[in-house]
């Protein structure tokens, strides 16, 4: 099979997660940016990602990268490129999104339009016809530049990755499915500990927390954009990947995962996407309030994303919510906290300064993610009928 570069972008600050679970799939990193891992696969690979990454927003096949300071070379360099190779002569082509950073050529809408005639260019030589039907399947293009660097790719995912196909009813200021599994993936968290989420909302954390100990690929439920690239990816590829993802799938797995939230709407609503999602028997769901955290457990992970207080009237009561919530998981003293949050005095009513956190762009918010590991539990002793 024909090799390609494949992009993985990821929020800023997770590039390493995303790293990680590329190397997990068995493919190789090229090169790791802000933002953006790059990695080398074949056909399949596009399908593998799609299917089984967790982090990504989407997956790009790279069609190439050029310098251009001026809209006559980033014409010129975009015409060179070899569009005949992926884009059929049916096709529908555009420019769906175009960004500018630190880059003398900065108009979104000049780049998309100045690309997609110097594609059309191309294509006609190649093709030899002066008109384009563009009524054959969606090859939508997107393009970066960084200190005028121009990096193109076809999206082959299409819809984003974090649509999962689950989350129909969605509480105000939900987290998205993949950064939510890239701060469960930041935790060390395994199937067999206990998970509380006690601001739970739609339920995001603990649907991801219960699919990944199912091993249940994330794009299980959905479709994506290049299973019609059938010039490009074999329809085998498609059908190995979702009967491997399918056969890979264990509901029957143990967990104790749990999510609270004081508002009895929105608890139905986890409990509904849970269901959608097809991990609701994993899940204990209730309405409850963070003053009544709680657990007879030892060594499990509190994993949350509280209100940061956006909304004016939701400011006031912050110093009380945040403070409950330190108090609470200093009653759990072998537990561990992990909060996601942009709210500037979280560590402050917390009552404790976090160990470790980094900085986060959850959109164009920057958050922190408040990581405070408790004492790992004992080894457990190998049964007697394990040893000799």
């Amino acid at each position: 099979m024909e090799r390609y570069e494949l992009i993985a972008p990821c929020h800023f600050g997770l590039e390493a997660v995303m790293k990680r679970e590329i190397i997990d799939l068995g493919y190789e990193i090229t090169e790791v940016e802000d933002g953006k891992v790059t990695f080398e696969g074949d056909a399949e690979a596009v399908a593998y990602a799609n299917m089984f990454l967790r982090t990504t927003e989407r997956v790009l096949l790279k069609v190439g990268q050029f310098k251009a300071v001026t809209y006559d070379e980033l014409f010129e360099a975009t015409k060179s490129l070899p569009w005949e190779r992926y884009i059929p002569q049916h096709g529908k082509f555009w420019v769906a999104k175009a960004n500018s950073i630190k880059s003398k050529l900065f108009s979104p809408s000049d780049i998309q339009s100045i690309m997609k005639k110097a594609i059309v260019e191309r294509l006609k030589e190649k093709y030899k016809v002066e008109w384009f039907p563009e009524d054959g399947e969606p090859y939508p293009i997107r393009v970066s530049l960084l200190k005028d660097v121009v990096t193109v790719g076809l999206d082959t995912t299409g819809t984003s990755l974090h649509k999962r196909g689950y989350r129909q009813f969605t509480a105000k200021a939900p987290i998205t499915e993949t950064l939510a599994s890239a701060l469960l993936m930041l935790t060390p968290w395994k199937a067999d500990r206990i998970l509380v989420d006690p601001f739970c909302g739609s339920g995001t954390f603990c649907i991801e927390a219960a699919m990944m100990a199912a091993d249940m690929a994330p794009g299980i439920h959905r479709s994506f954009l290049s299973e019609e690239w059938k010039h490009l990816i074999p329809e085998r590829s498609w059908s190995d990947v979702r009967e491997e993802a399918e056969d890979r799938v264990r509901t029957d797995v143990q967990t104790d995962i749990q999510g609270y939230d004081i508002d009895r709407e929105v608890v139905g609503f986890a409990r509904e996407n849970a269901r959608l999602a097809g991990v609701d028997h994993m899940i204990h769901f209730q309405q409850r309030p963070v003053s009544e955290l709680s657990h007879p457990g030892k060594y499990g992970f509190i994993v949350t994303n509280p209100p940061y207080g956006e909304r004016l009237e939701e400011k006031s009561a912050l110093p009380a919510l945040y403070r409950t919530l330190g108090e609470r998981f200093a009653k759990l003293d072998t537990w561990s906290l992990y909060v996601i949050s942009g709210y500037p005095d979280a560590e402050r009513y917390i009552g404790r300064t976090a160990p470790k956190n980094r900085k986060i762009y959850n959109g164009m918010m920057k958050t922190y993610f408040y990581q405070y590991p408790g004492p790992k539990p004992p080894r457990r002793k190998p049964h007697p009928e394990s040893e000799g």
